[in-house]
């Protein structure tokens, strides 16, 4: 059975504002805070390697204050582990990334280099850190994800599904593919999460996904909360995902 679903917030665009004037405000850590206290169950930072948005000390901080688990997203280079191992966030994700992108493009390429990452998995696991994959709902790419990377979860990728949504055109084959790979995720054993470009209509629409039992929301909830307020906006996709 799956257990409760869990609403995961990216803050990373309250650094994003404040780093367009090189401030101090808005500050990420009261972002993280009030989300707290409006219901989220895990906050979610992404470290990237040009500190875009998320700085180290944003990272040290939020983790030192923040009573629910801090999810870090992370690439797989010699940097970003030893500031994880140092760190110990309770929840790792491991993410593409490519230094001219937007955003995450896509999923994890996990056929490439993989020894590398499987050590890096390893390395995250024994320090007792829960560690998520950022892939692509594909069926390979989820046994791959269990039976030989040995995560504990994978984070499916649903910015092709989102994008579909918005521009109002058929979905069903993206959502059939994702269906089916957090199906094949939960038997597995595998704690499955839905991230990357939701919307309220997009997260209601996967979460008639029972296998689905995490998502993580970023970009759009940060914009809406500009209107509504992080608490209203956060009490909402709580409502929908539940």
């Amino acid at each position: 059975m799956i257990k409760k679903v869990r609403l995961g917030v990216n803050i990373d665009h309250v650094a994003t504002v404040r780093n367009a004037r090189g401030d101090i405000y808005p500050d990420p850590l009261r972002a993280a805070i009030l989300a707290q206290k409006s219901g989220a169950d895990s906050i979610t930072i992404h470290l990237r390697e040009d500190r875009r948005h998320i700085r180290d000390q944003d990272l040290k901080i939020i983790k030192k204050k923040l009573k629910i688990p801090l999810n870090l997203e992370i690439a797989s280079t010699r940097e970003m582990l030893s500031i994880a191992l140092r760190e110990k966030p309770q929840f790792i994700c491991i993410v593409p990334e490519k230094r001219k992108e937007i955003t995450t493009e896509g999923g994890l390429n996990l056929n490439y280099k993989k020894k590398n990452l499987k050590k890096f998995i390893k390395k995250l696991r024994e320090k007792k850190l829960r560690v998520s994959l950022f892939i692509e709902p594909n069926i390979d790419d989820i046994k791959m994800s269990k039976l030989y990377y040995n995560a504990d979860c994978v984070e499916i990728h649903t910015g092709k599904l989102c994008n579909l949504v918005n521009k109002k055109k058929n979905y069903k084959i993206e959502l059939s593919k994702i269906e089916k790979a957090a199906k094949l995720g939960f038997s597995l054993g595998l704690d499955v999460h839905a991230g990357h470009g939701l919307t309220y209509e997009s997260a209601k629409i996967l979460s008639k996904i029972k296998y689905i039992n995490e998502f993580n929301i970023g970009h759009f909830l940060i914009g809406e909360s500009i209107f509504y307020s992080l608490k209203t906006v956060i009490k909402k996709f709580k409502k929908i995902i539940k």
